[in-house]
């Protein structure tokens, strides 16, 4: 049977849905998970969309998802390998009248994770072109019912021209640097005293280059943070102008540096630290900078 296409008004609960369809993809997929971003229609806000959750995944390992595959049917996903895009994993659930919708994608694939968040984020943000996809949909569910492909190809145009308009305007600096740390992040115990890995962080430096790094713990105090072993890396590579920071704990979830971090970048670039942005909440993209968080510094 025909997928019946169906636009309907936005609805808050794919917000939710999204949520708890995450929580089951990150348990398939472990450690191998590095984001889980809620894409498509039904992430926009006020946008009118067929009820289909598209998510996207970006995972250290495609050879590893393939390896868990047969761990998707168990949560209802049939998994169709590349279906069509090459790198991506495709899978799909509720059959001819789906549900949800993920897409998979290695790190370093930027070309299709940053299309993906870049035309998602411009529909937030632009409500003129918003309207006139809404239109556009809804009157080609009406005219195509039962007809995937005409309504896919009466919207292609439209999707086309506003995703370079929306790569244009992107910045997804921030989130390159999310999946870069998350790529590095592991725990892992090194020796009886010394673990690493459980927390990451990435720099954007002025002249536009990330580095990464992750926590070292030792049984005593010669440790160090994730963000100070980015800096090092950093300055070993012959750079030492800060312009971003991330720091990421074992849950994924954006922390503000310690207060010897803070320090440490202060006295790095005193005349200008109060411009080093700091991420604190990715989710919300909530950004302060360095001089927010180390207000009267002693010098």
């Amino acid at each position: 049977m025909s997928q019946h296409i169906i636009v309907t008004e936005y609805n808050p609960l794919w917000k939710e849905k999204y949520e708890e369809e995450a929580l089951l993809i990150r348990k398939v997929l472990v450690d191998n998970c590095i984001a889980i971003y809620h894409i498509g229609s039904t992430s926009v806000k006020s946008l009118a969309a067929k009820p289909i959750i598209d998510i996207m995944v970006v995972v250290k390992s495609l050879k590893s998802v393939d390896d868990v595959a047969k761990n998707f049917s168990k949560i209802g996903y049939e998994y169709l390998g590349e279906f069509g895009i090459e790198g991506r994993r495709y899978l799909r659930k509720g059959g001819d009248e789906r549900t949800h919708q993920i897409h998979i994608f290695q790190a370093g694939d930027w070309n299709n994770i940053g299309r993906h968040l870049a035309f998602r984020d411009y529909m937030r943000t632009h409500e003129k072109e918003r309207n006139e996809y809404a239109k556009i949909k809804t009157e080609l569910a009406h005219r195509f019912p039962y007809d995937i492909d005409g309504y896919c190809d009466g919207k292609e145009n439209f999707m086309r021209k506003i995703e370079e308009l929306a790569l244009s305007q992107f910045d997804g600096t921030w989130d390159k640097m999310y999946i870069a740390a998350r790529n590095v992040q592991c725990e892992r115990k090194i020796s009886p005293f010394i673990e690493a890995g459980s927390v990451s962080a990435a720099i954007l430096t002025k002249k536009g280059r990330i580095y990464v790094g992750v926590c070292i713990d030792t049984a005593c105090s010669l440790g160090m943070c994730a963000e100070r072993n980015a800096i090092a890396n950093m300055i070993t590579n012959g750079e030492s102008a800060i312009h971003r920071v991330i720091a990421i704990d074992q849950n994924g979830k954006a922390i503000p540096p310690c207060g010897a971090c803070r320090e440490f970048m202060t006295q790095l670039i005193p005349e200008n630290y109060h411009s080093i942005e700091i991420m604190l909440d990715y989710e919300d993209k909530k950004i302060v900078t360095l001089g927010d968080i180390t207000s009267n510094w002693w010098i």
